[in-house]
């Protein structure tokens, strides 16, 4: 049983991501849990145990199996089950060491920022007290690695995903949009006239890749670089901003 949970933002690849706060928190936490996803993404869970390790942390790491979305499912009852599946695994992990003290997440990017791991954390039976410790989001990442910044002057900005994107396009009175959790590449479905591109992926990792310019002439390349990166890495995570005018 979890009675206190540690939400612990660490960035996007890298270990300076994490806060002062964090790496505290780590090393009071009386368990970690590290989720494996699977083959080829073995260096996810690396980097956690290489930030755990840098922490001074004596806690017990704990590691779990993340299961798999199932494609055949309706988008929002796909996520649901997904995420009833993920809190079991966690309890299941649990049953089977002695917890005597916060159990803590290492959280990719924020615990409260288009991630869900609040939402399954309130799925445990009984819900435990909740501590969230952010961290460098993905936005700050891709501003900072480009050196720009989120805003123009006065300008309003909007955060939204891919599927967003693909499906309601560009929303109205926006000039500025950060897409997150877009798995295909949507930005090459918009007109790009008038249009700027800042985009990265492994944010802060080794392996950090960077393009921006023109959407109309980028599309094209990045999508070829996106590809080519997550063939040879065999997983991406990436972000960007659009903007025009």
């Amino acid at each position: 049983m979890i009675d206190t949970l540690w939400l612990i933002g660490i960035g996007t690849g890298s270990p300076a991501h994490v806060t002062g706060e964090g790496m505290t928190a780590l090393r009071d936490a009386s368990v970690i849990l590290v989720p494996r996803k699977g083959h080829g993404k073995e260096d996810l869970a690396g980097l956690r145990q290489a930030i755990i390790a840098a922490s001074g942390s004596a806690a017990r790491v704990v590691e779990f199996d993340y299961p798999l979305r199932d494609p055949a499912l309706p988008y929002a009852e796909r996520v649901a089950r997904w995420h009833d599946e993920i809190a079991r695994r966690w309890q299941t992990a649990l049953a089977k060491v002695a917890v005597d003290g916060p159990v803590a997440l290492l959280v990719w990017g924020d615990p409260s920022l288009y991630d869900s791991t609040l939402r399954i954390a309130a799925r445990l039976d009984p819900p435990p007290a909740v501590r969230v410790v952010p961290g460098i989001t993905a936005i700050h990442a891709l501003t900072a690695a480009h050196a720009i910044p989120l805003n123009e002057i006065n300008g309003p900005v909007q955060i939204t995903t891919g599927r967003r994107l693909a499906e309601q396009g560009w929303p109205d009175g926006v000039d500025t949009l950060v897409v997150m959790l877009d798995g295909e590449g949507r930005f090459a479905g918009i007109d790009p006239d008038g249009v700027q591109i800042w985009w990265g992926a492994y944010l802060g990792m080794p392996e950090q890749v960077l393009a921006s310019g023109p959407l109309a002439q980028m599309s094209g390349p990045i999508l070829k670089q996106r590809a080519e990166a997550r063939a040879r890495h065999g997983w991406i995570m990436d972000t960007y901003l659009l903007r025009r005018g």
